[in-house]
């Protein structure tokens, strides 16, 4: 066992999420000395009730932990964890920050000065154009964008940064390998070629899940220095993105909407 599999071996368990992750590590200080802890222990800290501890424990999680750190090294992804000088600074801010990163590209994106742009999948015309423009400059003037890698101006804002020589980061709700949705592989693989960087916070392995989207999105959010909105639902992913961000204290930018006449 080396440092990488036991982080490797933590972001394996289920239901273990980053509050529950950062409690451990004020107790245990490292992911070795949770590997070691007994269940009597474990139980003592908040939220680490029978069915985690369990699974804490579970000899499932611990097998085959060299298979994902060999697949990692010839895939060149990496891990970073929260005690990595590389770690994002922003991120480092919010509340249920992830504690641990699987990235593949320039992770020297992560500290540099970065907007998301953030929009529905199902977008207007308007949408795109506003999309197209507002990412091609902010590229342009050498500023790092951010989204999620999904349909519509995700997939907008991630194309024309590329367009316009840039930089960009994907976010993305399934592990590295697990590109979603499968018909921007093609993209993630750009995004990469081009210096930009694609992370996730699920290990190996991973598959897109619905409930790994909002997970998601606290990520972009919390990544950047700000949050442009383009189009959205009142019910939909990218509000509660922007949720996040307001939560977070990051400046939300949001388009005005198109004047359309009415017939009374």
């Amino acid at each position: 066992m080396n440092e990488i599999q036991y982080w490797i071996w933590l972001s394996r368990i289920e239901k273990l999420g980053s509050i529950k992750l950062q409690r451990l590590l004020q107790k245990y200080k490292t992911p070795k000395n949770i590997w070691n802890a007994k269940e009597e222990d474990l139980l003592k800290i908040e939220g680490i009730g029978k069915e985690i501890a369990k699974q804490i424990l579970n000899k499932e999680y611990r097998t085959n932990l060299e298979k994902y750190e060999k697949y990692m090294q010839e895939n060149r992804i990496e891990l970073i964890h929260i005690y990595d000088k590389c770690y994002p600074q922003e991120l480092n801010k919010i509340y249920d920050k992830p504690i641990i990163l699987y990235v593949k590209g320039n992770k020297e994106l992560l500290n540099q000065f970065k907007l998301a742009i953030i929009g529905c999948r199902e977008h207007t015309k308007y949408g795109e154009i506003v999309a197209k423009n507002i990412s091609y400059e902010i590229a342009k003037n050498g500023i790092i964008t951010v989204s999620g890698l999904a349909k519509g101006i995700d997939s907008i804002a991630h194309i024309l940064t590329l367009q316009a020589k840039g930089k960009t980061i994907a976010v993305i709700g399934s592990g590295i390998d697990n590109i979603y949705p499968t018909e921007n592989i093609k993209l993630a693989n750009e995004i990469i070629k081009n210096g930009g960087l694609i992370i996730s916070e699920y290990v190996i392995g991973t598959k897109a899940q619905k409930m790994n989207f909002p997970a998601r999105n606290r990520i972009i959010s919390g990544l950047s220095n700000g949050v442009v909105v383009v189009e959205a639902k009142k019910k939909s992913g990218t509000m509660i993105t922007v949720d996040f961000a307001l939560e977070q204290g990051k400046e939300v930018f949001a388009v005005p909407r198109k004047y359309t006449k009415q017939k009374f």
